[in-house]
C-alpha cells in the first residue's frame, strides 16, 4: 500500500542505482517518489521488543570505573557497548560505593566479541623485530588520553607490523598509511631503512615518529660509539640467547614449581617471596616478575593453618605481604566461584564476607608480627603497578640507594 509521499530527510536519500534489502517480517518499507527528489526509501521499525515482566533491570555502573574499563577495551582494539555493562564493571561499581556485590541478578551484558565497533583514527607501529618497544611505547602514551577515548571522541585503531626487513614491504605499509591517514611510529635499527621510512612519509605527507632515532643518537653521543645498525636476529649481531635470557627461563621454571606454597624447602632459593590470602594476585604477579628474571615464590595464608616454618627462616627482606579490600576480594571470589561452576547458594565460606574478614584480620596480625615485610595494597591495581612497587623496594634494599629506582647493569 502506498502512503502519501513526504519529503525524505537528506541522510536517507539514495541514488536510483542503489538497492537495499530488508527483512519484510520486521520492517515496513514505504517508497516515496517526488519529481524534485531522487528515489528514496523510508525505513520504519514495525515493532520493538517489549521487556517482559520477568526481565530484571540492569545494574548501573560507576561512571569513572566504567570509563576506565571501556578505555582499556578501546585501547586493545575492541570498542565497548554503550548500552550494557560487563560483570566486572558492575562489581567495581559496587566496590566503589562500599556495598557488597550481589551474588546473582546481574546481567553479564554483551561479550567483547559482540561489541559493536566504530572506526577511529589509525596508528601504525612498524618494527624490524617483534615490535615490543613500539607497541608498549604507543599504548603507554595512549593511557594519557583515556578521558577522550572512553567518550569515543578520539577513538584509536592501532596496527602492529613486525619483522619488516625489506624496503618493498615498508613502502607498501607507508602507502597504506597514507590512504588511511594514519600516524606512523617505527623502530627500525637499520639506518637505511629508517631513512627510507622518513623520506617516504615526508613525500606522502604521512605524520611519523622514529622512536629509536633520538635515543640512539643520544647514546651515540654519550658513549662515543657508533650503533651497529643491525636489527635483532640479524647476522653479525650477538645471539639473543644470552645469559640474561637463560636467567629468565630459569626464573620462570622455578616460579612455576613454587606456585601456591609448593616445595617450601626451596624458599631459600627465591629472590622474592609473596604472601597473602587467596585471590590477592600472587600467581599472576609471580609469573610476571619471573619473566623479568626474578625467582619468585608465593605462599598462601589460610585461616586455621600455620604458614610453613621455612617462611620465617629465609631472609625476611625477601618477603612481601599482599593485602586487599574485603569487598573487592568478595567480588573476585564470586567471579572465581562462577568459573568453577559453583552456584550462589553453594555451601562454602570461600566468598562469604564474614569469612573473608576473618582471613584478612588473620593476615593483618601476621604482618604486624613481621614488621620487615612490606605490605603492598593490590586493590584496583594492575599487575604491572604492583610489580613496580615490589621491585622498587627490592632494588632499594639490595643497593641501599637513597633514590627510588630500578637499576640494571648491562
Amino acid at each position: 500500500m502506498l502512503q502519501t509521499p513526504t519529503p525524505p530527510p537528506p541522510s536517507m536519500c539514495l541514488r536510483p542505482a542503489e538497492v537495499f534489502l530488508f527483512p519484510l517480517a520486521q520492517l515496513q518499507i514505504t517508497i516515496c517518489v517526488a519529481s524534485s527528489t531522487p528515489l528514496c526509501e523510508e525505513v520504519q521499525p514495525v515493532q520493538q521488543q517489549q521487556p517482559t515482566a520477568s526481565s530484571k533491570p540492569r545494574a548501573r555502573g560507576s561512571a569513572q570505573l566504567a570509563r576506565w574499563a571501556r578505555a582499556r577495551r578501546i585501547r586493545s582494539g575492541r570498542m565497548p557497548s554503550t548500552k550494557m555493562q560487563t560483570q566486572t564493571e558492575v562489581e567495581a561499581q559496587q566496590f566503589s560505593e562500599g556495598a557488597a556485590p550481589a551474588s546473582d541478578g546481574v546481567s553479564d551484558g554483551e561479550s567483547d566479541d559482540e561489541d559493536g565497533g566504530v572506526g577511529g583514527k589509525c596508528v601504525y607501529m612498524v618494527s624490524d623485530g617483534t615490535g615490543w618497544t613500539a607497541e608498549h611505547a604507543v599504548h603507554a602514551a595512549l593511557g594519557q588520553f583515556e578521558h577522550c577515548l572512553v567518550d569515543q571522541r578520539c577513538s584509536v585503531d592501532t596496527h602492529l607490523f613486525s619483522q619488516i626487513d625489506d624496503v618493498e614491504r615498508l613502502m607498501e605499509i607507508i602507502r597504506q598509511a597514507a590512504q588511511e591517514e594514519a600516524l606512523v611510529f617505527f623502530t627500525l635499527a637499520d639506518p637505511q631503512m629508517a631513512e627510507a621510512a622518513n623520506q617516504a612519509c615526508e613525500m606522502l605527507h604521512v605524520p611519523h615518529i622514529n622512536i629509536l632515532g633520538p635515543i640512539t643518537d643520544a647514546l651515540h653521543s654519550h658513549l662515543g660509539v657508533s650503533p651497529s645498525g643491525l636489527p635483532r636476529g640479524a647476522p653479525g649481531r650477538p645471539s639473543t640467547l644470552s645469559k640474561q635470557y637463560f636467567k629468565r627461563i630459569e626464573a620462570v621454571e622455578f616460579t612455576i614449581k613454587q606456585d601456591d606454597g609448593a616445595l617450601p624447602k626451596n624458599l631459600i632459593q627465591a629472590d622474592i617471596v609473596l604472601v597473602g590470602v587467596s585471590r590477592t594476585s600472587k600467581t599472576p604477579l609471580s609469573t610476571y616478575m619471573a619473566q623479568k628474571g626474578y625467582k619468585v615464590a608465593n605462599v598462601p595464608l589460610v585461616l586455621g593453618i600455620d604458614p610453613p616454618k621455612e617462611l620465617f627462616q629465609v631472609d625476611q627482606d625477601k618477603v612481601y605481604a599482599l593485602t586487599i579490600n574485603p569487598v573487592f576480594l568478595k567480588s573476585i571470589r564470586l567471579a572465581r566461584s562462577r568459573t568453577l561452576g559453583m552456584g550462589p547458594y553453594s555451601r562454602t565460606t570461600y566468598s562469604d564476607m564474614e569469612h573473608i574478614s576473618k582471613e584478612l584480620e588473620y593476615s593483618r596480625k601476621l604482618f604486624l608480627q613481621n614488621a620487615r615485610w612490606p605490605v603492598v595494597e593490590v586493590t584496583g591495581k594492575a599487575i604491572e603497578e604492583t610489580a613496580a612497587v615490589i621491585l622498587r623496594i627490592f632494588h632499594e634494599r639490595r643497593s641501599k640507594n637513597h633514590m627510588p629506582r630500578i637499576s640494571r647493569r648491562y
